[in-house]
Parts: C-alpha cells; sequence; structure tokens
C-alpha cells in the first residue's frame, strides 16, 4: 500500500500536514543535489585528466611561453588523434543520452564530426567518418613542423556585423598554430606561415630572434666555414641565403680581386648584400691583410649571423675601419695577425654613396640595374665593379616584357641568347657608368645556367665614358637564317636596313625577316692579360673548379683552338698591358697606371697606340654558331673538334665558347659555316666508308698535329 501511495498523487492538505509534506520534498531535493554534484565531480576530474594529458602532445606550441594559451582541435599531429575527438566527443552523446530516451542514435554506434556543426555533417558510422575526415579535413590540411592545420567548418570565424541572421553561414577556415587567426584559402595559409617564418616568429616567441645554435648547419666552401638556417637554399623562407650552385661565381670574383689586390695594397672592398657572408669571408681568408673587406646587409637577422660567422672563421668584428686604426696601439700583438672585417647594416645603395670603395661587388636577388648608379657614384679610378644577375628569365628571353622593362632592351630568343644576355647586362652597366661620366673597360663576362657575371674595370674621365657610349649599338637578327650584324653608326636614317646582314633572305622573300635588338655591348667581352693573370691566381690558391672555364675564357677571348697557357709570376711581362690599361709592375717599387695614354711618355704613348690598333684588329669575333643548330637533315656532322680544325685551315679565326658546349666562335659568315660543314659531313647511308675516303688525308694531319697543343702549368 505505501509504494501504491507512493505512485498516486499526495493527498489534499490537512491543518496539521503542510510542514511535513514539505520535509518530504526537501529530501528528495537533497538526494538530487547530492547526485548532481557527484556527477560534476566526476565531469571535472575528466576534464582535469584531459588537460593533464594535453599539453604532453603539444609541448612544442606551449614551451617558454608566458601566457599557454590552447591548441585548437584542427590543429593535430596524426590522423587518429583528430579521431581520437570524435570518440571523446561520443562518449558525451553517450553520457547525455543515458539522461533521455529520446536519444537512440548515439546508442546505435554513429558519430558526429569534431570539426563540422550537425548541419553540416550528420552522425554517421565510423568507418563514413574516418572517410570524411581523411578527404575533407585531413588531406586539404597546412603542415607546419609535425602539426597539420586541417580545415575547420565551426562557427569559430567572426560573422560580419551587416549580414542578416538567416543568411548567415559557416565560412569554412584554418586556425593558424602561431596566432590563432582564422584564415579562409589555403593559399593565403600557406603565405601567412611563411610571413611568420620570414620574421623568425615561433610557436614559443613572438618577436624576431635569432634561431637557436642548435638548428644551425655548418658547410665549409674554400676552406671557409658558415653557419646557415635548414632552409637556407629557398630566399622566400630565410634571411641568410646561401646558394651552393653559386661557388664557381664566389670562385671567379676572388680571383678577379686578388689580380687586383696585386696591382695596389691594401684594397678596400665591399659585399653589397652579405646574406651570409660567405663571399666577404672568403677575401679575407685568401688575400689576409691586403684587404679592408666590409659586408654590408640591411637585415638585422642576417648582419647578425655575419657576425657570428666571423667568429667562426676566428675573424675580428669591426664596427668602422677608421676607428680600428685610431686604436691601432691597444691592440695586443696576438691580435694582429687576424684579419678584420667590417659589418654594417645599411642600405646598399646609402652605404655607396657615402663611402669609396676599389672594389664592389653586386649580387641582390634578382636584378641590379638598381643599384649601378650608386657602385658608380664613388668607385676609385681603376677599381673594378663585379655584378652578378640571377634574373634569368628576363636575361634568356623568357620574360621579354620584364627585360624591356628591367634594361630597356628588346630581345628575342635565338640560339646565341646567353651571350646576348652578358651582352645586355654590360649595356646597362656602361650606361650607369657613363652618368656619372665615367667608362668601363669590359674584364670579364660570363653567363651559365644560373647567373650571369660581368667584371668591368673603370675608367674616370668624360672621353673613356664617351667611348665606351659608342660601344652600345643595336643588333640586326635574320629571324629565317639566324644571320646576325650589329647596326653600323651613323644618325643618318638608311634606306634599306636589310642591307647591312650578310644574307639575302630579304630578297628572296616577302615582308619583314629581321628584327631589330638591343641596344646591347658590342665591344669585346673579355679581357685576355686579366684572364691570365685570374688563371695564375686560381693556382696559386689551389681554386680547381674554375680552371678548366678559365682555360676555355682564354681560348675564347683569343679565338683560337691553340691551348698556350704560360702561367707566369707577378713580375711578369705579361702582365703589364690590357687592352686600353698598361700596368707597369716589374722592377718598380710603386705601381703606377697609364689609361688611354694620359700620362704623356713617348714609349708608353707609341706602345698605346700600336696595343689600341692591334687590339682593335684582333678583337674576338661576337656571337657564336650551334653546330646542331645548322646541321643537314640526312648527314653526319664531324666532330667538333675536327670541324674546328676546317675552319682554322680555310683561313677563319674559330675557338670554343664557354655559352654553349656545341658552339663555335668564329669571323666566318654564315654561308661559309654552312659550306665548310656541308663539305665535310657524310651521308647516313653510306656508313664509315665514305667517311674515311673524305678525311682520311685530314685525320692523318689532326692525328700527327694533334687537336691541342697545350703547354703544362
Amino acid at each position: 500500500m505505501a509504494a501504491e501511495g507512493a505512485l498516486l498523487p499526495p493527498p489534499p492538505a490537512k491543518e496539521g500536514e503542510p510542514e511535513a509534506l514539505n520535509s518530504i520534498e526537501m529530501e528528495s531535493l537533497r538526494a538530487d543535489v547530492e547526485i548532481s554534484e557527484e556527477e560534476v565531480k566526476g565531469k571535472n576530474e575528466e576534464t582535469e585528466q584531459e588537460s593533464i594529458k594535453e599539453p604532453n602532445n603539444s609541448n612544442l606550441l606551449d614551451a617558454s611561453s608566458d601566457s599557454q594559451r590552447e591548441k585548437h582541435i584542427s590543429i593535430q599531429r596524426t590522423l587518429a588523434d583528430l579521431e581520437k575527438l570524435a570518440d571523446l566527443q561520443e562518449g558525451c552523446l553517450i553520457s547525455a543520452a543515458s539522461q533521455n530516451a529520446d536519444h537512440s542514435v548515439a546508442g546505435a554506434g554513429k558519430k558526429s564530426c569534431p570539426l563540422c556543426p550537425e548541419e553540416k555533417f550528420k552522425a554517421c558510422y565510423s568507418h563514413k567518418l574516418h572517410r570524411h575526415l581523411q578527404n575533407l579535413h585531413w588531406k586539404v590540411s597546412v603542415e607546419f613542423e609535425g602539426y597539420r592545420m586541417c580545415i575547420c567548418h565551426l562557427p569559430c570565424r567572426p560573422v560580419k556585423p551587416n549580414v542578416a541572421a538567416d543568411q548567415i553561414k559557416m565560412e569554412a577556415h584554418y586556425h593558424c598554430i602561431i596566432c590563432s587567426a582564422t584564415i579562409t584559402r589555403r593559399t593565403d595559409m600557406i603565405g601567412h606561415i611563411k610571413r611568420h617564418v620570414n620574421k623568425g616568429e615561433t610557436e614559443s616567441r613572438f618577436m624576431p630572434a635569432p634561431a637557436p645554435k642548435s638548428t644551425y648547419e655548418i658547410l665549409k666552401e674554400a676552406d671557409t666555414d658558415v653557419q646557415v638556417l635548414p632552409n637556407y637554399s629557398t630566399p622566400q623562407k630565410t634571411d641568410s641565403y646561401f646558394n651552393p650552385k653559386m661557388k664557381l661565381n664566389r670562385q671567379l670574383v676572388v680571383c678577379a680581386l686578388a689580380v687586383l689586390a696585386e696591382e695596389r695594397k691594401p684594397l678596400e672592398c665591399l659585399d653589397a648584400f652579405g646574406a651570409t657572408g660567405i663571399m666577404g669571408l672568403q677575401w679575407a681568408k685568401h688575400l689576409g691583410n691586403s684587404v679592408k673587406v666590409t659586408i654590408n646587409d640591411y637585415n638585422e637577422n642576417s648582419v647578425r649571423m655575419i657576425q657570428e660567422n666571423c667568429h667562426l672563421n676566428k675573424m675580428k668584428v669591426v664596427m668602422n675601419f677608421k676607428e680600428e686604426e685610431d686604436c691601432d696601439e691597444t691592440i695586443e700583438e696576438g691580435e694582429e695577425n687576424l684579419p678584420a672585417i667590417e659589418v654594417t647594416k645599411m642600405d646598399a645603395n646609402v652605404i655607396m654613396h657615402l663611402r669609396a670603395f676599389d672594389f664592389i661587388h653586386l649580387d641582390p636577388f634578382g636584378s641590379s640595374v638598381n643599384y649601378l648608379d650608386a657602385a658608380f657614384r664613388n668607385v676609385r679610378n681603376l677599381g673594378i665593379v663585379s655584378v652578378t644577375s640571377t634574373d634569368i628569365s628576363s636575361l634568356y628571353s623568357k620574360a621579354q616584357h620584364v627585360a624591356q622593362r628591367h634594361y630597356g632592351c628588346n630581345i628575342v630568343r635565338t640560339e646565341y641568347f646567353k651571350e646576348l644576355a652578358a651582352r645586355m647586362v654590360v649595356a646597362a652597366v656602361a650606361r650607369a657608368a657613363a652618368r656619372c661620366n665615367k667608362g668601363i673597360e669590359v674584364l670579364l663576362a660570363v653567363a651559365l645556367e644560373h647567373f650571369v657575371l660581368v667584371e668591368v674595370r673603370v675608367l674616370r674621365g668624360p672621353s673613356p665614358a664617351d667611348d665606351t657610349v659608342k660601344k652600345i649599338r643595336y643588333l640586326l637578327h635574320c629571324q629565317w637564317c639566324e644571320e646576325r650584324v650589329f647596326k653600323k653608326d651613323g644618325n643618318m636614317i638608311e634606306e634599306n636596313p636589310y642591307r647591312q646582314l650578310p644574307c639575302d633572305c630579304h630578297s628572296r622573300m616577302t615582308g619583314k625577316t629581321a628584327v631589330e635588338l638591343g641596344p646591347l655591348w658590342s665591344g669585346s667581352l673579355f679581357n685576355t692579360g686579366f684572364l691570365r693573370r685570374m688563371l695564375f691566381e686560381a693556382v696559386q690558391y689551389g681554386l680547381e673548379d674554375i680552371q678548366t672555364l678559365l682555360k676555355t675564357l682564354i681560348c675564347e677571348a683569343e679565338c683560337t683552338i691553340l691551348k698556350q697557357f704560360s702561367i707566369h709570376g707577378p713580375t711578369s711581362q705579361n702582365k703589364q698591358e690590357e687592352c686600353g690599361v698598361f700596368i707597369k709592375t716589374p722592377d718598380t717599387a710603386a705601381d703606377y697606371y697609364v689609361v688611354h695614354g694620359k700620362r704623356k711618355n713617348n714609349e708608353n704613348s707609341q706602345n698605346g697606340t700600336k696595343r689600341q690598333k692591334s687590339e682593335s684588329n684582333a678583337e674576338h669575333p661576337a656571337f657564336y654558331y650551334n653546330i646542331h643548330r645548322h646541321s643537314i637533315k640526312g648527314m653526319n656532322m664531324p666532330k667538333l673538334n675536327k670541324f674546328l680544325h676546317y675552319l682554322s685551315q680555310a683561313g677563319y679565326r674559330v675557338s670554343r665558347t664557354h655559352f654553349d658546349p656545341m658552339g663555335v666562335r668564329t669571323n666566318a659568315p654564315l654561308a661559309q659555316f654552312k659550306s665548310i660543314l656541308v663539305k665535310y659531313s657524310t651521308p647516313t647511308y653510306m656508313g664509315a666508308q665514305s667517311e674515311g675516303s673524305l678525311q682520311a688525308s685530314d685525320e692523318s694531319q689532326v692525328g700527327a698535329d694533334g687537336d691541342f697543343a697545350e703547354e703544362s702549368t
């Protein structure tokens, strides 16, 4: 009866019963409160255990941060970690379903997505949820240092205030692992992370700071050690860009500086774009106290790394050479032998405008035209300006509009596109020097796969500047036969410019057959005397990588196939003269210079005029021909060395070129070039018999004399 009475509604209260009924209700309420408190305590213990476990997975995010910030659930290490979130949510759903009998879905084993609301993705079975997480969230995630930032569809992103409530749509977004920003597009998220990396920001610090020393890598090149960041090969991700493929470039610059150091001492040298400081460190390492090296960079992280690399190579870091000279008396004897390097933090144009240097090297990431005017502003007379351009797409005619914008030059893709790029850079250098009333003498122009290097000697005065400008001319290029010739000087308009071309394509065809390229440098690209002195320095310092290239350049400068390399010391007569510049060094206490006969001396003036005339006549021919480009279909071409010998026997100057391994530099017209190629080519079907019958006498002569007469160094 008591049990049945408990199920019935309570009887109406009488006069003595209200207090008893109220006490019964209070006891039931207290029991309910005690049950709810036990459930809350259990849930709090679970959340505390989860919060203890979570930092173990995100110790990278919370390390060395004063105010710990929680990692968003969309940032996980593995896909399994993301699936565990669904299990945790399922446990919450089951606990909620145990209280409500209407929730039968959770009991059926279905799970909901942790990164999608129920309106977008309803609860489903585990195999379908796994496929959803893998294809939608994990596949389009952004990776950074072992973590994946998955795409999130939760209402985390703030909604614009002008959007109506019924038009609100949950926009997919990413959560930044560094600054917790929400970004919608994946490409924007990748760029956002790159900007954090470039600024030196990581999860544990939010101010630009150098990377810890444990992340540095030590690289060695030419007895010089440099420490770089792990992403040193990508300039978009790091400030300390280091390219191992530019090793040839650095060795050529070192040899050019060594040659200049033999002429005058001490030299003030500037590496305007230091990055890791590898270039200036090699200068100081090889040349010692004969040069005063200044390494400049505008980025603070790069300047700090340059200073650390100086200490790594046991070199002193000087903030100002003038202050160092005033304090020479206080320096101990052990520190006097240490090379000193000045490290500055300035814009490259500013430091070149403020100070004068004997040697300036420009190697920006891309084109160097923005720094040429400042380089020639204060460079000393007979100094050297070295320019390295890495904007290969515009120089090699892949982006012609960029070449027009940077260099003011109209170019097309030709078989001699690398030499076209070198002449285009030299023309830009010559115009910048002429604006400062200075002329140039090209010492070296190299165009390889990754860069274009130009070394020029500065000749101060309006007369050398005028002579330099006269060598900037336009080029006529035939589109049909690949013949080319520089336009003649003069202000008069020619009626038919096609007459200047050696070919007759315009008369045989209708319409326009040639294009006008330029303006380009029409003078010589090499200085034989300077190259021989560079080869001597390369042998002396043990730079074996560039010795083969320098030998090829010497033969190309002389336009000969005879490889005669007689390397002499610094007091050799072979070192006295260079084109346009006479340097008298042997048997004298002090070196002095005679430029274009300015210092009147009977012997020097006579030698100067003779030298200029002989070199103007003996200047190497412009451009080259590719032997495969002009081959005849159905004919076997002769070997390249034999073909060079045939051209020289015909009375033409001929040599190989470093621009193209199958290129031939010659002063022979294209018609004669093709005729000799046809003469010594054999039909494919005749085989080796016809080749042996046609070339038996020539091969015997070549075998007796040898392809090349090379003297041992």
